[in-house]
């Protein structure tokens, strides 16, 4: 009798419960072990710094699937258990409980871990980072126990926690080092609309500000000194400086590894045993024409199908355009598109800025790269149209509001 094939998926997160669900959805009868470090079961991150941490979701909706599910469907979810190295020729991979598992395909969603601020103080006590649902957890005690904060950066995680702990009445001090918060994603004509929306929420902002320590007493951090000699006091200290992806089980397996791990558009290793998807995977978009690594809730959603179909030996492109959200205060965004600087040689604006009701585009040569809907809903698919189709709009006809998006394109 024929062995049964033997699917093992690292990263017990979104991606690696979609990619288990995908594999069962495409007939795959055979094992799935789906094995992660923490000891809950996957659940989704946006709630996180969203809806959980605000306190306006119950803990239990976080989760992707509940504990039944995955029995149900035969998945061997091994929680606490960490994947220490993979064994290409054996096809094994081995873990903290001194496991080896084999498989015939494996795929890694291993995701990013926050990148930690490199200052004396950094280890005190009620220095927090923003990754797993236990820090999320942390941080809402702290909003609870604390009356002020200071938030090192001011990307999407760093203004997203900003606008939970204004809502819990804590006061807030934003440190940005560059110019002005998500400058280099927005450029100066659409990066200003978040900082005045901050300021409008009672946040201190400091811009150009470099933080060279972090201020304790008795192991607990009591505040910061910035490069200037200023001293900003505070009950606790989230960082929020991006994240790097986890590449270290693909790096010592050979793989090949540049700011991710690099897949084709079929989210194959340069292994095609090993698969990788979600916030470790550099991959390969088709519409862009070059490799991308987007750390956003929809690759973690999405590219499981594709992997799924691709260690199927099926033939599947992940080719979607890459999309992300935000909710602060009472503003609401979705974009859509990839307009890195200095691709784009126009951003033009279909509404208000000042109203914070509008659309944003970033254009190369009259085409839509990106675009960013405020407050303005139901333009998504509009939008992700005008990017997929690369044709020239009309930018008069792009930016009235008395045209529907359907038909800006020029003649």
């Amino acid at each position: 009798m024929p062995t049964q094939p033997a699917f093992v998926i690292v990263g017990a997160s979104l991606a690696g419960a979609k990619a288990a669900e995908a594999l069962r959805e495409y007939g795959f009868d055979g094992r799935i072990q789906l094995i992660g470090e923490e000891d809950e079961p996957p659940y989704e991150r946006p709630p996180l710094s969203k809806g959980y941490l605000q306190g306006n979701e119950a803990r239990e909706t976080i989760f992707v699937h509940d504990l039944q599910w995955y029995a149900d469907h035969g998945i061997d979810l091994l929680l606490g258990t960490e994947v220490t190295g993979i064994d290409r020729q054996r096809r094994e991979v081995t873990t903290s409980r001194g496991d080896r598992i084999g498989y015939d395909k494996l795929l890694l969603a291993t995701g990013a871990s926050p990148r930690h601020l490199p200052v004396p103080g950094a280890d005190l006590e009620g220095v927090l980072y923003l990754r797993r649902v236990g820090d999320c957890e942390r941080i809402r005690r702290t909003f609870q126990t604390s009356s002020r904060i200071v938030l090192v950066g001011g990307g999407w995680i760093g203004l997203e926690v900003a606008a939970a702990a204004r809502a819990a009445g804590v006061e807030v001090t934003v440190l940005e080092p560059g110019e002005m918060p998500l400058l280099r994603l927005l450029g100066p004509q659409i990066a200003p609309v978040f900082a005045d929306l901050h300021r409008e929420h009672d946040v201190d902002l400091r811009l150009g500000a470099h933080i060279t320590e972090i201020l304790g007493e008795d192991g607990r951090a009591g505040g910061v000194r910035l490069a200037d000699g200023t001293r900003i006091d505070a009950d606790s200290v989230i960082v929020g400086i991006g994240a790097v992806p986890n590449t270290r089980l693909a790096a010592g397996a050979g793989l090949r590894v540049d700011n991710g791990v690099v897949v084709g558009a079929s989210l194959s290793t340069s292994d095609p045993d090993i698969h990788a998807v979600g916030d470790v995977a550099n991959a390969f978009h088709p519409m862009l024409g070059k490799h991308i690594r987007v750390e956003h809730w929809a690759n973690a959603l999405n590219q499981p199908d594709t992997a799924a179909q691709s260690m199927l030996g099926k033939s599947a492109l992940y080719d979607r355009v890459p999309y992300f959200f935000t909710d602060q205060y009472d503003l609401g965004m979705e974009y859509a598109g990839h307009a890195e600087p200095g691709q784009y040689d126009d951003v033009v604006v279909r509404g208000d800025l000042g109203t914070r009701e509008f659309i944003a585009f970033w254009l190369a040569d009259g085409r839509v790269l990106a675009g960013m809907n405020v407050n303005v809903w139901d333009v998504t698919e509009q939008i992700q149209q005008l990017v997929r189709s690369g044709n020239r709009v009309d930018l008069r006809r792009l930016t009235d509001l008395d045209v529907p998006l359907d038909q800006t394109v020029s003649a």
